[in-house]
């Protein structure tokens, strides 16, 4: 089923890869042209296949692409939106995989002229692994992807972009920019966030006899903390791109640990338990 004829995606790694891998499984457009900033990454792609041009000049690659798909850090893309709008076709649809809405998409609705339309988009996919030779062509199957339309989101554009995630396998939900970052803030970058500074906590500790605590670490230690793995250039931009929520949600975590730590001075064992019965429900609800 063919859905566009050319799509640009703009940021081969992990999510663009794995976008650009399904859509040939599936014959979901005619062709595929990778750009980015790292020429070698590109001609791999190309190698193997995943994408069918790489050309050097932005213009070149998106100025006959009807999709064009922005893979790239969420600080990046507003800029990229400027830079290429002067040089699409009319009608050409682009959408995002930024896990940062707000900003994005406010910024994108400024900037797209009418003719050309935006969709912010989030498939919630991936893991701490990135980059290209992380790509898989079923990343997408069976996640969910948030849509984010605004007041001046095109209603056929919107149709196109939720058929493209959903011909990839996803579950397409519509949330508000708002809505979605204070979602993801609690329950996304808070936890990232928390991952780290954990991470460098016992990082830094060492014994009265100077060996390294985390060299004692088990299986547990390495699964709660598996996520201080991802990409930290990624996960900088968007603590920075959702800062009011990120720091609101900072402040409830604190005030949180501050109740146990309270809890634990005070040698409440049965309030103690109480918050760890509280926290055990709550984990039955995630998964």
């Amino acid at each position: 089923m063919k859905l566009f004829k050319k799509m640009t995606v703009i940021g081969v790694g992990l999510l663009g890869a794995s976008l650009a891998k399904a859509c040939k499984e599936r014959g979901l457009v005619d062709e595929i042209t990778g750009y980015g900033r790292n020429r070698e990454n590109l001609e791999k792609a190309k190698g193997l296949k995943i994408i069918d041009h790489c050309p050097n000049d932005l213009g070149a690659a998106v100025n006959d692409a009807d999709l064009i798909v922005l893979c790239t850090p969420v600080s990046t893309i507003v800029p990229l939106i400027q830079d290429l709008i002067p040089q699409v076709q009319p009608r050409t649809l682009i959408t995002d995989v930024g896990s940062v809405k707000g900003p994005v998409v406010h910024g994108a609705d400024k900037l797209v002229p009418e003719g050309i339309f935006f969709v912010g988009s989030h498939p919630i996919a991936g893991g701490e692994s990135s980059g290209l030779e992380a790509s898989i062509a079923n990343l997408y199957q069976d996640a969910k992807c948030i849509v984010t339309p605004t007041e001046k989101t095109d209603e056929t554009a919107l149709k196109k972009i939720n058929a493209l995630w959903q011909a990839v396998g996803m579950d397409v939900i519509s949330l508000s920019t708002e809505e979605h970052d204070f979602i993801f803030g609690a329950v996304s970058h808070l936890p990232h966030i928390v991952v780290y500074a954990l991470m460098n906590t016992l990082g830094a500790l060492k014994t009265p006899e100077n060996r390294d605590v985390t060299a004692f670490s088990g299986a547990g230690l390495r699964d709660i903390t598996r996520i201080a793995a991802s990409d930290p250039v990624m996960w900088r931009d968007i603590c920075l791109s959702n800062r009011n929520h990120t720091l609101n949600l900072i402040d409830k975590f604190q005030s949180k640990l501050g109740e146990i730590r309270s809890t634990i001075e005070k040698g409440d064992g049965q309030e103690l338990k109480k918050e760890f019965m509280t926290a055990n429900k709550y984990r039955l609800n995630v998964i």
